[in-house]
């Protein structure tokens, strides 16, 4: 184990000696704070987990050499003990290990246990973002956070090389025309709704600003290695069943929300209604896919399908070439909001947002005719800089993170 260590410091140094992005994300603050002896960082791949704890780890100040950085999906570290390895860092003097893609780790969940349980040490963890899911212990026992896709603010922040404030929804909802003005006066380049048709096809993932050229395959590697990796190692699912995902995701993609009930999706697919499912669950729990049930459903178990959406925009652009302008618009919405707020569809109406506020998504000429009866009802409206009333711009909700 001791040469195992030695090695990790050397492979610790050439990964912290790398240049790091100067753009911070929304969770960089509150995580470099966090007072948990343990602290996860969870989400998709792609959305800058690594770089965060890369972040966090220059930025606290320790003597390098109480400080390390692994990562288990390193050929140095596949069948080692995860709790014995910790051990042997704190023995020789360490303080904090940021342990980069746990779920990687044999037995990940029992070797930290065992590391709260026994060790003196501080640990940052990143992993996927069914991990959270699959043991509720975790959100139990440690600090976890959350870390989604750019919101359209920090897009916005990254391309303009410019300092925005995020809005809670309450401001938004009640006071959207003051907020727009104070937004467009923080901007260099006023055309807002360029930029907002520029972020559903490209964008949302941090990578995009590495290379542009490459970035929608990048976007198809990364969904490749989700499933493969993340999901058949988590839930167990067999090589050859890869394939059946990611048929579900390309009928997903070219279908509407509601088009299909779940007999015809499991016939598309060519799977039982029980093991589509359980698909659909675990692309949901890993971030491919975003699963909104009715709002009834809330109180008792009725027959009703659920919403279907490929997690974000940019993954419609990167898996199929055609795609509907109003299921875009959705997505966005849901996406932007979903991370912070709980979502439902309804029969009158697109969304109700936690369990309070009715939404209509659309176009600027939308109307309220649907939701008129409904005492908090909103309209989020594309194609319009600014709003009026309960009429509130669509790009707005990128705003809420």
């Amino acid at each position: 184990m001791k040469n195992i260590l030695q090695n990790a410091k050397r492979l610790s140094l050439l990964k912290t000696n790398q240049a790091l992005p100067e753009y911070k994300r929304f969770l960089f603050q509150e995580v470099s704070v966090s007072t948990g002896r343990i602290t996860g960082i969870y989400g998709s791949r792609g959305v800058g987990k690594t770089t965060l704890l890369l972040q966090v780890l220059q930025a606290l100040p320790l003597k390098s050499e109480t400080k390390l950085y692994i990562s288990c999906d390193h050929p140095a570290f596949k069948g080692i003990s995860l709790f014995d390895f910790v051990d042997e860092f704190s023995k020789r003097g360490g303080e904090l290990i940021i342990i980069d893609e746990i779920h990687e780790a044999e037995d990940f969940q029992a070797q930290l246990k065992s590391v709260y349980d026994f060790l003196d040490v501080k640990v940052f963890f990143s992993g996927s973002s069914a991990i959270k899911i699959t043991n509720p212990d975790f959100a139990r026992r440690y600090s976890m956070y959350h870390l989604p896709v750019l919101s359209f603010r920090e897009f916005l922040e990254i391309s303009q090389d410019i300092t925005l404030k995020s809005y809670n929804l309450e401001t938004i909802l009640s006071g959207h025309e003051r907020v727009v003005h104070e937004i467009f006066a923080g901007l260099r380049e006023k055309k807002i709704l360029k930029f907002s048709d520029q972020f559903l096809s490209v964008g949302i993932y941090p990578f995009y600003f590495e290379d542009k050229t490459r970035y929608l395959d990048r976007i198809v590697e990364t969904m490749n290695t989700v499933l493969a990796t993340d999901l058949g190692q988590l839930f167990n699912i067999q090589a050859e069943k890869i394939s059946t995902l990611k048929k579900l995701l390309l009928t997903i993609c070219v279908s509407k929300p509601l088009e299909l009930s779940i007999d015809k999706l499991a016939s598309r697919v060519g799977i039982t209604k029980s093991t589509l499912y359980k698909y659909i669950d675990y692309l949901a729990k890993a971030e491919l896919v975003l699963h909104i049930s009715h709002e009834a459903k809330r109180f008792k178990s009725i027959r009703k399908p659920d919403k279907l959406y490929l997690a974000n925009t940019n993954l419609f652009n990167a898996l199929c070439l055609k795609h509907e302008k109003g299921t875009l618009r959705e997505a966005f919405f849901a996406s932007m909001v979903g991370p912070c707020h709980s979502l439902h569809y309804l029969d009158r109406g697109d969304f109700l947002l936690d369990e309070k506020y009715v939404f209509e998504i659309g176009g600027r000429s939308k109307s309220f005719n649907q939701i008129a009866n409904f005492p908090e009802a909103f309209v989020a409206a594309d194609d319009i800089e600014t709003g009026l009333g309960n009429k509130i711009p669509l790009w707005l909700f990128g705003f809420l993170y």
